[in-house]
């Protein structure tokens, strides 16, 4: 089994989504919690000079101004989550919630949260043994994921419920004494270290982040396969035409398509069909390096939310004080989600066009519908209203979130983000996206073999062609096709049509 060795900085995309859907065994970094211990120190001192903190010596939100007894503080913690721990909905799978588990580990090993060291060490036990916290979906409104890290963080301390490693739920006391693990005991600020962050949607932005990387890729392979099927003309893949306007999305685009094509007969002078196609075949990398490109643009920022505090207050060890912030606030995190999710818009109308080009005899030079010749069947013609409602539920779902001023804390907590929602809309256009690129591979597949050129692709799209056979036989009569394309779609959420380098 492999190590994820945390220490609050270098976590990636890739190793998060890795150990949050293949558990790992998990390791921290003896510096970074020596960054814990200095924090801490910074806590217990505010607490014996009575120093005012929000959340460690004073009321949280519109009770900020409100300072703790000692007999509150002794509980405070506690009473924070037990609080705040209302997430309702149904429960969030056991995966994005081991990785907001992760982060929330990761955050705290920068050494600002000012929490025990004893918090992370009871979050990588749980991790280790492959416990996590059944939490609800909703409950965030992303200026801090509060309301979910409460309920996550009352069942560390044994009064919430968990799931296991072969998806049993009980009551968290039990499932944890049973694994040997003893319920966290919070101290002052460990409770609101748990509660207040964004961990929770910077972990499900990671995941979201990781499923649209694949379904671009596949959308790239059924794009180029497409191109095969209609005989494109690749004057546009030109890397001196693209160099007119060297955008680098439309560049990285264009290379991995001519990646994908490599060794097709489409480079040969007089291969292709028309002088100039469609725009939907003839502008694929431009169209394309637009989600390359917001990829990209949101990368950075999702990386740096995993690894980054988002706590309020934050404890400076190296100024030896204890101050607000607002690094849990998420707006920039939605804006580049949302800059995702619009592009993969482009994208798939795109791919409803090519489908639909294949289809039609006029452009495409092939029987009707793609049937059989002297057969009667309606060839994928039915398939298109799956396509275009398939389309439409992806289009709704790119539409940017409702942000208006909220009303929390009496007006002290007066602004939000809806940062959870546009994650969850990215995660499902992904889904969606892998599924309108499953129909396109079924469809461009069928138009190759009509059209008699599967000799003349390449090693790559003729192995992609092979898979696809291998799910889905030829059209030759009317069939149900429903199970077909989501046994497809299923192959483009694993990778399997990510490009050649992914080749099972």
């Amino acid at each position: 089994m492999q190590t994820l060795n945390l220490e609050g900085r270098d976590l990636t995309i890739a190793a998060l989504v890795a150990a949050a859907k293949n558990p790992c065994q998990i390791s921290i970094k003896p510096e970074a919690r020596e960054a814990m211990v200095q924090s801490r120190r910074l806590v217990d001192r505010a607490i014996a000079e009575k120093i005012p903190v929000y959340g460690v010596t004073t009321g949280l939100g519109a009770r900020a101004i409100e300072a703790l007894d000692a007999e509150t503080l002794a509980k405070f913690s506690e009473q924070t989550l037990a609080g705040r721990a209302h997430a309702i909905g149904p429960p969030d799978n056991a995966e994005n919630i081991r990785a907001a588990m992760i982060v929330r580990l990761n955050t705290l090993l920068t050494g600002y949260s000012g929490a025990n060291p004893a918090v992370a060490d009871h979050l990588l036990a749980c991790l280790n043994v492959g416990l996590t916290p059944v939490v609800g979906s909703i409950g965030s409104v992303g200026a801090a994921d509060l309301v979910l890290g409460a309920t996550m963080g009352l069942a560390l301390i044994g009064q919430g419920q968990m799931q296991d490693k072969d998806g049993n739920i009980g009551a968290s006391s039990a499932m944890m004494q049973a694994l040997g693990i003893v319920p966290l005991i919070v101290g002052p600020r460990d409770g609101l270290a748990l509660a207040n962050n964004s961990c929770h949607v910077a972990a499900a932005a990671a995941i979201a982040m990781q499923a649209a990387q694949t379904a671009y890729q596949s959308a790239q392979t059924a794009a180029a396969l497409s191109m095969e099927a209609f005989r494109a003309n690749l004057s546009t893949l030109d890397p001196y035409v693209l160099a007119v306007k060297p955008l680098s999305g439309q560049l990285q685009a264009a290379a991995e398509l001519r990646q994908r094509l490599e060794g097709s007969a489409l480079f040969q002078d007089g291969q292709a069909r028309r002088l100039q196609d469609p725009i939907s075949i003839r502008n694929v990398p431009h169209i394309h390096g637009t989600v390359a490109a917001a990829l990209e643009f949101a990368r950075p920022v999702v990386e740096i939310e995993i690894n980054s505090a988002s706590d309020n207050p934050l404890a400076l060890a190296s100024e030896a004080k204890i101050v607000s912030g607002g690094a849990y606030f998420t707006a920039e995190l939605v804006s580049v989600i949302e800059t995702v999710s619009r592009a993969f818009a482009q994208l798939s109308v795109a791919q409803l066009a090519r489908i639909s080009k294949h289809l039609n005899p006029e452009f495409s030079g092939l029987p009707t519908f793609l049937a059989k010749p002297d057969s009667s069947s309606n060839g994928f013609a039915p398939l298109m209203k799956v396509t275009e409602a398939q389309l439409s539920e992806l289009l709704h779902d790119a539409q940017p979130v409702s942000i208006w001023p909220s009303v929390n804390a009496n007006g002290v907590e007066d602004c939000m983000t809806s940062s959870p929602t546009a994650v969850r809309a990215l995660a499902r256009i992904a889904n969606s996206s892998c599924t309108l690129s499953a129909i396109e591979l079924l469809v461009a597949t069928q138009a190759v073999e009509l059209r008699g050129v599967k000799a003349d692709l390449g090693s790559y799209l003729a192995s992609v062609m092979e898979s696809v056979r291998e799910v889905s036989v030829e059209l030759s009569q009317d069939r149900p096709l429903g199970a077909d394309v989501m046994a497809l779609a299923e192959c483009t959420l694993s990778g399997h049509f990510s490009g050649p380098k992914f080749v099972i």
